[in-house]
């Protein structure tokens, strides 16, 4: 049993050694497709991070027509707070948003001097619970401070996140197409690989048969040659996908203007990254078995 293993292995390196051309390009195919592949679920992963992220900045904001006296002011927030949806309410005096205001302009706060307390209205600010941050859960915290005749005017940024998850449900769609496409090109490529392998050893193999070898016993050295390509290729692409997630991915996050600070890129986990280089074990196989089956019947 184990001389059998031995030859299989040797047979496999071998037939990988007389054919490096087409052996490299099967294995630079499928590492492309594995990459790219890998690539948009990286991107994905990150863009949804990035979403949640932003998710926790969602609130409403409630503008009073007139600021609430201190004895209308606690039951008021106590009631808000009432309300499912809603994790934190915090009030936010005309004083406290014009020196908010003043913050945001920096150097150019200057310009407010002389300026009326009363420019910028009062308000609150709700925050809402994590499940709630969506535009279900928006609607209806809104839908109720609607009820409430104090306020003049209610402003919450839901809709450029609908937007933005929109964005990502094309990304994913895109991913899945382009994904297709190269693992099937891949599987094209290494499949004619080893049919041309067997053509060009189409006699030894009759001859093989002629002699008692069984048809295992032919196929698996072909099955491992496609296996370890497949492994090779699987580990090229989570090289590369790691080298790129270091110099683009995580660089272009973290500059970008909208992350929020503190927003740590990931990368794939352990797991994950097992799993792609299981995929190009079972594309490689894969590729051997349809190759196989035209020329060594199972």
């Amino acid at each position: 049993m184990l001389e059998n293993i031995r030859y299989f292995i040797r047979r496999a390196l071998r037939n990988m050694r007389q054919w490096p051309v087409l052996c490299s390009a099967a294995i630079l195919t499928m590492a492309v497709a594995l990459a790219t592949v890998a690539t948009f679920f990286l991107v994905v992963i990150n863009i949804q991070g990035l979403a949640s992220s932003w998710s926790e900045e969602v609130q409403v904001v409630a503008y009073f027509q007139q600021p609430p006296s201190r004895n209308q002011l606690a039951p008021l927030v106590r009631k808000v707070e009432a309300f499912p949806d809603v994790k934190q309410v915090i009030y936010v005096s005309k004083t406290e948003a014009l020196k908010r205001f003043k913050t945001r302009l920096g150097d150019d706060a200057g310009l407010l001097e002389g300026v009326s307390r009363d420019l910028l209205p009062a308000s609150l600010e709700v925050t809402l619970k994590a499940k709630s941050r969506n535009r279900a859960g928006v609607e209806r915290v809104v839908s109720l401070l609607k009820k409430d005749s104090r306020f003049n005017d209610l402003r919450f940024g839901q809709e450029w996140l609908e937007r933005f998850e929109n964005f990502v449900d094309l990304l994913k769609f895109v991913g899945l197409i382009l994904g297709s496409f190269f693992l099937f090109a891949a599987l094209f490529i290494v499949s004619n690989t080893i049919k041309l392998t067997l053509y060009a050893r189409r006699d030894e193999l009759e001859i093989m048969a002629l002699v008692g070898a069984t048809k295992r016993f032919i196929q698996i050295p072909f099955l491992l040659e496609g296996a370890l390509q497949g492994l090779i290729s699987g580990l090229l692409s989570l090289g590369f996908l790691g080298l790129s997630f270091k110099l683009l991915v995580q660089k272009s996050l973290q500059s970008f203007w909208l992350t929020p600070v503190g927003f740590d890129p990931v990368f794939l986990a352990g797991n994950q990254q097992l799993i792609l280089v299981v995929c190009g074990v079972m594309l490689g196989l894969l590729g051997s078995l349809f190759s196989l089956r035209k020329f060594v019947r199972l």
